[in-house]
């Protein structure tokens, strides 16, 4: 399996990955999947100052995880899922890969076990001659 599979650029991985590596930014996804949101409204649950919050939000959008609306003089967050959707796919060929190596270990684990209970049912035959 190449490592920059599934047609996407290193580097907009690299950003998902980056942006999702912090728990803040987790959760203030996690916000936007119910709906856009204000910034004021993002901060509410965090023990940071609005200049924190804004930061954690560039990486977001940098990230293309997030995008600005325009509401009047609000301007909501709302969650961009296409990054996410993008890196999930990325993962699932692993995911496929080691599903695959789990199997055909399973399956040798079986051949094993069939083959030892041959032998001991021969050995056992063998001791009652």
């Amino acid at each position: 399996m190449e490592p920059n599979s599934y047609g996407l650029s290193p580097d907009h991985l690299d950003a998902t990955f980056a942006a999702l590596a912090d728990p803040t930014r987790r959760a203030i996804l996690a916000r936007l999947a119910k709906g856009e949101a204000s910034v004021n409204e993002l901060a509410e649950p965090f023990a940071m100052t609005q200049p924190a919050i804004s930061k954690h939000l560039k990486v977001l959008e940098r990230a293309g995880l997030i995008s600005r609306g325009r509401d009047a003089q609000r301007r909501p967050r709302r969650l961009e899922a296409k990054p996410l959707a993008e890196a999930s796919g990325w993962l699932e060929g692993y995911r496929q890969f080691w599903e695959g190596n789990c199997q055909r270990l399973d399956a040798l684990l079986e051949e094993l076990k069939t083959e030892e209970k041959k032998q001991h049912l021969r050995r056992k035959q063998g001791d009652r001659r």
